[in-house]
């Protein structure tokens, strides 16, 4: 077995973490035991380019179990936790080709690796596997069922790629899940990213200016969260219905040109590039800290920091000090990646329970239809995310009631009027 980690005696350590993880994944722990039967995944060979977390090895557990030949790389330099990394290798018999840390060269050198052992099901976060077999590996897409696709950030690339016309195979967007975006997005990187800077700095954020760019799913948990400790939270959006949302969830709306005179803390979560700038650095308060939760690290920019600056050294693990010309000193969080993931665990194992619980059925679902899938970004069906809700309510030992035939009749005729 071909891999490529820090240290295989991590293992140990891994496998304690591992377990942790799984006693809060009651819903992937079900469908592992299903997995284990019925096997939906013979034959299927699966790569896979995600966080390499506690949960995801949950997750590569359960689609071991299902019969895949699996081959793991991670989809963030920093994100990968090399003691899970470790246990997967060492007792779950897992390919994993990521290293905490790693150089860009070393990234795309493990992606390849994965795509070495041809897949035939892609399971990406950020779409980096799938725009490298597109790029540059495209004697695999013949072989190829189709993917699935974890983030906001992924699912723009592949509809960009699917309206051009380029998207060589077919793609779920286990993202677009309710029981995906709803929970893990807004309560998932809420926890996590407040999480991360917080580990990252020990600073108080009750009483602070918190100024957080977007109000997507991913800014509204984050706002709420920071709101929860006593922040004065700030929103700066281009979405005007958005912009209009956060106002009515009880929170100043500003350009980030102003809010870049006002904030302490900064993060964003857009998904787009540069949207805090050297001219928004430059107008900052002396101790500003800057962070990112979006999934790739161009949110901030960093080379134009850089330009207006005339020092920088990192103080503290996972903090670097840019002293701009103009006197004032700017700290960036984990050199503008992920902060839940860089300087944190990411997020709580509950909540990627759902996710993943899409992303292991969302592969079953391609195995039985990818042949009648033509090359587009599909939802994942109805009855999957309803089932995975089902089962997460169940699991919390929460009972619903059910319309009765009188009521079900009722929303599906026109006859009854008032």
């Amino acid at each position: 077995m071909d891999y490529d980690i820090k240290d295989i005696n991590l293992a140990e350590e891994g496998k304690s973490s591992v377990d942790w993880a799984n006693k809060s994944m009651p819903v992937l722990n079900n469908i592992k035991k299903r997995f284990e039967k019925e096997k939906p995944l013979k034959n299927v060979r699966l790569g896979a380019c995600l966080h390499v977390t506690t949960e995801t090895a949950s997750l590569m557990e359960t689609l071991k179990a299902g019969g895949a030949e699996l081959s793991l790389c991670a989809s963030n330099p920093l994100s990968t936790q090399d003691y899970v990394a470790a246990y997967l290798v060492k007792y779950q018999e897992i390919a994993v080709h990521a290293i905490n840390a790693e150089d860009t060269t070393t990234y795309y050198r493990h992606i390849n690796s994965v795509l070495n052992a041809k897949p035939t099901i892609t399971m990406d976060d950020g779409a980096d596997l799938v725009s490298t077999i597109h790029s540059s590996r495209q004697d695999l897409i013949d072989g190829i069922i189709g993917g699935t696709e974890e983030t906001t950030t992924g699912v723009v690339r592949l509809k960009a790629m699917a309206s051009e016309g380029v998207l060589k195979f077919p793609l779920i967007a286990v993202n677009d899940a309710n029981t995906k975006h709803m929970f893990d997005n807004r309560y998932g990187t809420g926890q996590s990213t407040l999480d991360g800077i917080i580990r990252a700095t020990n600073r108080l954020i009750a009483g602070s200016a918190f100024v957080i760019c977007g109000y997507g799913w991913c800014s509204r948990g984050l706002a709420m969260r920071a709101s929860g400790m006593g922040a004065n939270v700030i929103v700066t959006e281009v979405d005007p219905l958005r912009a209009l949302e956060a106002v009515m969830d009880g929170y100043r709306v500003m350009p980030i040109a102003e809010a870049a005179e006002e904030g302490e803390f900064f993060c964003t979560l857009t998904g787009d590039i540069n949207v805090i700038r050297k001219e928004h650095f430059l107008k900052m308060k002396d101790g500003s800290i800057v962070s990112n939760s979006g999934h790739f690290n161009v949110e901030l920019d960093i080379e134009g920091l850089k330009n207006v600056s005339e020092y920088t050294g990192r103080i503290r693990e996972y903090i670097d000090e840019y002293t701009l010309k103009n006197g004032n000193r700017v700290y960036i969080l984990a050199e503008g990646r992920l902060i839940n993931l860089a300087a944190a665990e990411g997020h709580p194992s509950s909540v990627m329970d759902m996710s993943f619980a899409n992303q292991a059925l969302a592969a079953e679902y391609l195995v039985k239809h990818g042949n009648e899938l033509d090359n587009m970004v599909y939802s994942v069906p109805e009855d999957i995310d309803m089932e995975i809700a089902r089962l997460k309510l169940e699991s919390m030992n929460i009972r619903i009631d059910v319309l009765t035939p009188e009521q079900h009749k009722y929303l599906n005729s026109w006859e009854m009027g008032t």
